[in-house]
């Protein structure tokens, strides 16, 4: 396994648009060991994306297990071509990102989804979600359309914060 380097804002490539998942063989399965070691190495994240170490494919890893805030969740998720099938309710949330390690910011989310996705066999799931984790997964499917949380803000005067501390360890959305 290895630790992938995590692009950063400025860079362009975090604005791709990613490719759906057609080949479920192994360079896939090597490519998620490492998307997790990358996850577990970083500082206080949730969840990644593909995108988010330069692999453009729709491919995110969600744990909100270990949060604050963990119940309900389905524990820890590798959503493979990922697609929101229905959103309920709205509610605004602070969120940070591994991609944009200074700043974190108030994000209008749905708070329930139903959710369909990919297994790493290939396998199609359904999934309800609400609350963090519903939010946690909204986060990284952005990353999957290009987009960052920044983008979602409503205000950057009002709604975007700088991070007074950003330690290993941790958890937050990433």
């Amino acid at each position: 396994m290895a630790i992938l380097e995590i692009l950063t804002i400025p860079d362009e490539r975090l604005k791709q648009v990613s490719a759906p998942v057609e080949d479920f063989g192994a360079p896939l399965q090597g490519f998620l060991a490492d998307l997790e070691e990358t996850r577990l190495n970083g500082p206080a994240a949730v969840g990644i994306a593909a995108p988010q170490v330069a692999h453009f494919q729709r491919i995110c890893i969600v744990d909100c297990s270990v949060t604050r805030k963990p119940v309900p969740n389905h524990g820890r998720l590798v959503l493979i071509n990922p697609e929101i099938i229905e959103w309920d309710g709205y509610e605004a949330g602070r969120e940070g990102c591994l991609s944009v390690p200074d700043y974190t910011g108030n994000v209008i989310r749905a708070t329930k989804i139903r959710l369909k996705a990919q297994q790493p066999s290939g396998e199609e799931r359904e999934y309800a979600m609400e609350g963090f984790e519903a939010r946690a997964v909204q986060h990284e499917l952005d990353h999957l359309d290009g987009l960052l949380f920044t983008d979602r803000v409503v205000s950057r005067r009002t709604d975007l914060f700088r991070r007074k501390v950003y330690q290993k360890g941790g958890n937050k959305s990433s």
